[in-house]
């Protein structure tokens, strides 16, 4: 497929996928004509997940079916590659932290030297979701935290039923 700069893929383990996601790809979808959702089959960097590749990406099919212009779809190559099956020129992620930055810094030039062609842009994460993480949130429902403004409610009742203690 030839690349589009009108398509951007948001990668992610979604495992779970938050509002703090939520709202990136949402800012992506009124930026790009389409957002390919990407959620990574086999997560590398952080092992075994909660739910099945399945489970997550139904979970954001169903956060972002009022996104006309949003796709989700499983992955499991290399992102750029990704990337390229699906024509797109950009991939869009959100910052948090200076920590997410060195992270993705690195990522983004391992990305580089694979597909030069292929750009990464940041947003940086709206205020109010800043401090939201995938892990703290599963953190929050094994213990029986508040979750419920975190995550979609399908979401929340999906965690509660499988991690509380």
């Amino acid at each position: 497929m030839a690349p589009d700069n009108r398509i951007a893929i948001c990668p992610g383990t979604f495992d779970p996928v938050t509002n703090g996601h939520l709202d990136v790809i949402g800012r992506t979808s009124a930026m790009y004509d389409e957002v390919v959702v990407g959620v990574v089959n086999l997560p590398w960097r952080k092992g075994s997940t909660v739910f099945s590749t399945e489970e997550r990406v139904e979970f954001v099919r169903n956060a972002t079916r009022d996104m006309g212009n949003v796709v989700v779809e499983p992955f499991s190559v290399l992102l750029v590659d990704f990337a390229r099956q699906r024509g797109a020129m950009t991939i869009v992620k959100g910052l948090r932290a200076i920590s997410d930055f060195e992270y993705e810094l690195e990522l983004n030039q391992l990305n580089r030297t694979q597909a030069p062609e292929i750009e990464s842009v940041y947003l940086m994460a709206s205020a109010k979701y800043s401090f939201l993480s995938s892990s703290g949130v599963k953190e929050l429902a094994t213990f029986g935290g508040d979750i419920d403004d975190l995550v979609p409610k399908e979401v929340a009742t999906a965690l509660k039923e499988r991690l509380s203690r």
